[in-house]
């Protein structure tokens, strides 16, 4: 069983980063603790840290010392080797991998990065150091501007120099392949490779290939005096602004880089207003060469503009510049989360995970991370796509949180809202929909207004509802969403991000209702600590339940967690533990326990309890010795909503815990509530959770 797997390629630019990416990704899904190594670097500035490990670091917040995630630099294995310290370079990469690998479930590593100068070294030292680690490989070769042919000898020759040398080959990807040569070459590869060899073909994809906006600065020296908010703009085409201002303009095309001489100004405010305009495309940027800066006027003109591109300036005369911007490769920085998330997206859709995981063997501890806990959670609303309505479409973050999730493939959205503001806010946000999965409607337009408020009439008239009450009230977007929900026109809705939690699910409550056997909906939240996820309830919803509510509380949040993958284990929390305290509130909590056990005889519950007799082992153990609860409780049922929402955000805040919630319960259909001081990451969290729960 191999804990550990190797990536390794024959050739400069490959992507490497998209197979990194995804499968940490992947792994940080199934184990606890993975680690990141990367034996050999490039560093072209001895003070400079490596820019791919920063980048792996940070997205996936690894707790690694940085200097444990590297054994040499390249410079300073070429220095060994001309030493004749071969040897001592390899026992020095084999002794940081063995320290990984002895504290760590799981090691990802990436072969040396291939220069120019060095190709044939880069792939010698690659087999050695993989061969000596005894671990299997995942091969990866670049189809970029290659005839299948090409690509299929290379592929075979790569695999056949592994195989020499008795090393494991587990996966061949070829990457940034012709989406019209893929099918053919598929077989090719198919009918000569091992059988048991897994295949996967990535197409091409200008998003992930083509460089940035600051990709680009840094590589040709310049200096950025306008618009550094905006460079990650990515650079699909570039043209040379020399030309009158009218044959400028009809070359424009989306995501253009234009360098033009730095005093004409004509060029840069037609640059400006272009990426403004609804009848240009998007520019991604300027570089203005020579070492000329635009004149004062001119800057003052474009600084009190709303959106302003990169403005890069370069001291090289314009023909050096296309030509060192035409050599820029594209890198995914620590800051490009649009570059970061893409390139998982593309590992998941065209690797089979399944099988690679199966190759792998991943272990599977006990316990669940966080990341562990979201990644299965985005991996099983993926896996029943759901139709969730998001009610605020006027707030920024459900736009950006909208995006990620449209992006990611997660689910269907509705999006509530005035279509032409929306379009307006994407567009000052820097945001693209996808263009499938997603509808923006505006209830009063809407075709379904009639039907939904005649419906609504319906069902409240016995209350003293009128249909002109009712037709107001569906002009409201809570109503007009669960409506849609109630109706079947969508699966669940997400809202709260600007309307308080009444007015969220008083729609709900009304003619939506609880589930049989139901009278109390309350709410949960998933508690994301450092090496464990537990169920907070009720944090958001009751005041102050009675013991038959705290009960009934209690049952709903012990489905909640199987349904989503957790043991319950139910500490019904006091201010005392077992029978040594006294007093109304003690009675009503050992009154809730003695309920839940003669309703769900089978399930583990334990309380009154402390909280500290809930979670540690020690506590547990001491001040209840015979409890199959204490000291693992898995969900935690606070007496009332005071002393629930208190401790959730206290344990939040302190710890730095992931709080994912409320999530409702008790409700026919998912309705969920977000707090007005949300988060984008909380909006995605709680729109994936629905759709579960929809499911």
């Amino acid at each position: 069983m191999s804990n550990a797997i190797y990536i390794a390629t024959n050739q400069p630019d490959s992507g490497k980063s998209v197979v990194a990416l995804g499968l940490l990704n992947m792994l940080s899904g199934k184990t606890k603790k993975v680690a990141y190594f990367k034996p050999i670097i490039y560093r072209p500035n001895e003070n400079e840290m490596d820019y791919h490990i920063q980048m792996i670091a940070s997205h996936f917040k690894l707790t690694t010392p940085y200097r444990d995630m590297f054994a040499f630099t390249r410079d300073e294995v070429l220095q060994h080797r001309a030493a004749g310290n071969d040897a001592f370079v390899i026992d020095t990469i084999i002794e940081k991998f063995k320290h990984l690998e002895e504290n760590y479930d799981f090691v990802v590593v990436e072969g040396t990065d291939f220069l120019k100068d060095g190709v044939s070294y880069d792939f010698d030292a690659n087999i050695e150091i993989a061969k000596n680690l005894g671990i299997p490989v995942i091969i990866l070769i670049s189809a970029d501007k290659t005839d299948n042919e090409t690509v299929t000898n290379s592929l075979l020759a790569v695999c056949k120099s592994f195989n020499d040398k008795d090393i494991q080959v587990l996966a061949a990807i070829v990457n940034k392949t012709n989406p019209d040569a893929i099918e053919l070459l598929r077989k090719v590869l198919e009918e000569q490779l091992p059988k048991d060899l897994l295949l996967s073909i990535i197409p091409s994809n200008k998003d992930l290939d083509n460089p940035s906006m600051k990709e680009i600065a840094n590589a040709i020296g310049g200096k950025v005096i306008l618009g550094q908010e905006n460079l990650n703009n990515q650079v699909d085409h570039s043209i040379v602004g020399a030309m009158q201002l009218r044959n400028l303009l009809l070359r424009l095309q989306p995501n253009t880089l234009i360098v033009t001489p730095g005093d004409r100004g004509d060029i840069i405010i037609a640059a400006m207003q272009a990426n403004i305009s609804s009848n240009y495309p998007k520019v991604a940027g300027l570089i203005l060469t020579g070492g000329l800066e635009p004149e004062e006027p001119i800057l003052r003109l474009i600084e009190g503009l709303e959106t302003v591109v990169p403005v890069v300036q370069v001291q090289t005369g314009t023909f050096e510049t296309v030509t060192n911007v035409s050599k820029t490769p594209s890198r995914i920085s620590m800051d490009n989360s649009r570059k970061i998330q893409l390139a998982i997206n593309t590992f998941d859709k065209y690797i089979n995970v399944a099988g690679l995981e199966e190759k792998i063997k991943t272990f599977h501890t006990s316990g669940i991370t966080p990341h562990m806990f979201q990644y299965q959670l985005v991996k099983r609303a993926k896996s029943h796509k759901k139709h969730i309505v998001l009610a605020e479409g006027n707030d920024d973050r459900i736009l950006t949180a909208a995006t990620r999730l449209l992006q990611q493939d997660i689910v269907r959205l509705t999006i509530l809202g005035d279509r032409e503001e929306i379009e307006m806010a994407l567009r000052r946000l820097n945001l693209n929909f996808p263009s499938e999965n997603v509808e923006i409607i505006n209830p009063l337009k809407s075709a379904s207004f009639n039907h939904y408020a005649e419906t609504l009439f319906e069902l409240r008239k016995a209350k003293n509802v009128t249909l002109e009450m009712a037709r107001d009230m569906m002009a409201d977007v809570s109503y007009y969403g669960t409506m849609m929900v109630y109706l079947g026109d969508a699966d669940g809705m997400v809202s709260g991000a600007v309307h308080t939690t009444q007015h969220t699910i008083r729609p709900a409550l009304q003619f939506v209702k609880t589930k049989p056997g139901i009278n109390t909906v309350s709410s949960v939240f998933f508690m994301c600590l450092e090496d464990r996820v537990c169920v907070f309830g009720d944090c958001a919803v009751n005041p102050n339940p009675t013991a038959a509510q705290l009960a009934q509380i209690a049952i709903s949040a012990a489905e909640s967690s199987i349904a989503f993958g957790i043991e319950p284990l139910v500490a019904m929390l006091s201010y005392s533990s077992g029978t040594s305290g006294v007093g109304e509130d003690v009675d009503k909590v050992m009154e809730a326990t003695a309920l839940i056990r003669k309703l769900k005889p089978e399930l583990k519950v334990e309380g009154p309890i402390q909280y500290d007799a809930a979670v540690d082992p020690s506590v547990g153990k001491q001040k209840m010795p015979n409890s199959p609860v204490a000291g693992q409780a898995s969900i935690l049922i606070f007496p009332d909503l005071n002393t629930g929402n208190n401790t959730y955000k206290a344990v939040q805040r302190e710890t730095g815990a992931l709080a994912i919630g409320p999530m409702l319960q008790g409700l026919n259909k998912p309705v969920n509530d977000l707090s007005r001081g949300c988060t984008i990451e909380d909006i995605f969290n709680t729109v994936v959770i629905t759709a579960i729960q929809a499911q």
